[in-house]
């Protein structure tokens, strides 16, 4: 979870959250270009290789969202349809999808409707229940000494922010940042949910937002987004090419951990330069995955991380984007995480699932295209479709 984000997945990633911060959302005034967000709807011959893609694979991403959302009025024919409509093959699926949504493009700021996909995936690292001179690098559960402030009624600019304090006396003050957390004092000690073997593959759970485990018997845990310390997230790719360590074009996941690796004196010093902290829970679901912002399992390149304050979770997207071989990369995908650097209209964060291949993917992912959300036809807003032959 982008960062699981964010939640997690996520809802933590890559590009974006190791070389820039990513704007927010700017709504555009201006009379010469469509505002930002969900525009006007398109015809479904619009959609760029709609027919070249193999849908029926994002039908576990569909079908794990219907208990949810199949309660809300725009969604209950979809899902009564998607759950009786079976054996269903790929035209079954895109004639379903078209006889109840309607396709709208995504308009971003300025008029530029080309935004930034980066992606996550599901790590796994080594580790031990019990504290050793190899598993000696904590991962925490949610401290219960951390507040979680909701001042969006007095203050509408912290409307649905993660605000969290720590209890001071007669005072609320900012909860512990990365390097007070990890430092000598250890502040948290007490709350450790489990031990790994690598300071830096832990550093890097925390932007994926979850992960599994593997115990030194072999067997596998989950673990999942539980909070975050309320800190402000500073891309440590960045850094490294205001240092001069690294170019735009070099850094990647794999790239920064490399340097990590290669100077073990100045790791902790630049990790603590982001000062977020992400606390987890132990998940049942091994080999499910991970869950999103939707609370729903992640399907592996069908769940996508969006800013919800503008596709609103649980959406059928079509992304037009290519992967960073420049292959093209057109799918349906399904809105269902959030993650904190995930933020604009056109900025999504692609779940690439586990092992190798999407490993090397989400590290690297950090590709320029279009998003188009398919809404319930039911919806106000697309009420009037578009005029198509």
């Amino acid at each position: 979870m982008p960062f699981a984000h964010l939640k997690t997945p996520l809802l933590i990633t890559l590009t974006c959250l190791w070389m820039t911060g990513c704007s927010t959302i700017n709504q555009d005034t201006s009379t010469e270009h469509p505002a930002a967000g969900i525009g006007d709807p398109i015809c479904w011959s619009q959609l760029p290789n709609w027919h070249e893609d193999t849908a029926l694979q994002a039908i576990p991403a569909l079908e794990s969202q219907c208990p949810r959302l199949g309660k809300q009025s725009e969604w209950s024919n979809f899902c009564e349809a998607l759950t009786n409509h079976t054996p269903i093959d790929e035209e079954g699926i895109r004639q379903l999808l078209e006889s109840h949504f309607v396709p709208h493009r995504i308009n971003g700021n300025n008029g530029n409707n080309r935004g930034l996909f980066t992606g996550y995936y599901e790590p796994t690292l080594n580790g031990s229940y019990q504290r050793s001179d190899r598993y000696y690098y904590p991962l925490y559960q949610r401290p219960p000494s951390m507040l979680q402030l909701e001042l969006g009624s007095r203050f509408p600019d912290l409307k649905n922010q993660r605000v969290r304090g720590l209890l001071k006396g007669n005072k609320v003050v900012p909860f512990y940042d990365r390097a007070a957390i990890d430092g000598a004092n250890k502040p948290l000690a007490g709350n450790e949910i489990l031990w790994v073997d690598d300071a830096d593959a832990a550093f890097f759970l925390h932007i994926q937002g979850s992960g599994r485990v593997q115990l030194p018997d072999g067997t596998m845990v989950a673990v999942g987004y539980a909070d975050q310390n309320g800190q402000p997230y500073v891309a440590i790719g960045k850094i490294l090419i205001e240092r001069g360590e690294l170019t735009p074009q070099e850094v990647s996941l794999q790239t920064i951990n490399d340097w990590l690796k290669s100077h073990p004196k100045e790791a902790d010093e630049l990790k603590n330069h982001n000062p977020s902290y992400v606390f987890f829970t132990l998940r049942n679901d091994v080999e499910s995955g991970p869950r999103g912002s939707l609370n729903v399992p992640l399907t592996q390149e069908r769940s996508v991380a969006v800013d919800r304050r503008v596709i609103p979770l649980g959406t059928p997207l079509w992304i037009n984007t290519t992967l960073p071989d420049n292959t093209p990369y057109q799918r349906l995908m399904v809105a269902q995480d959030t993650g904190g650097a995930i933020n604009g209209p056109i900025r999504a964060d692609i779940f690439f699932g586990r092992g190798n291949r999407a490993e090397k993917l989400a590290g690297e992912m950090k590709q320029k295209g279009e998003i188009y959300a398919l809404i319930p036809k039911e919806s106000s807003k697309s009420a009037e479709s578009a005029e198509c032959k």
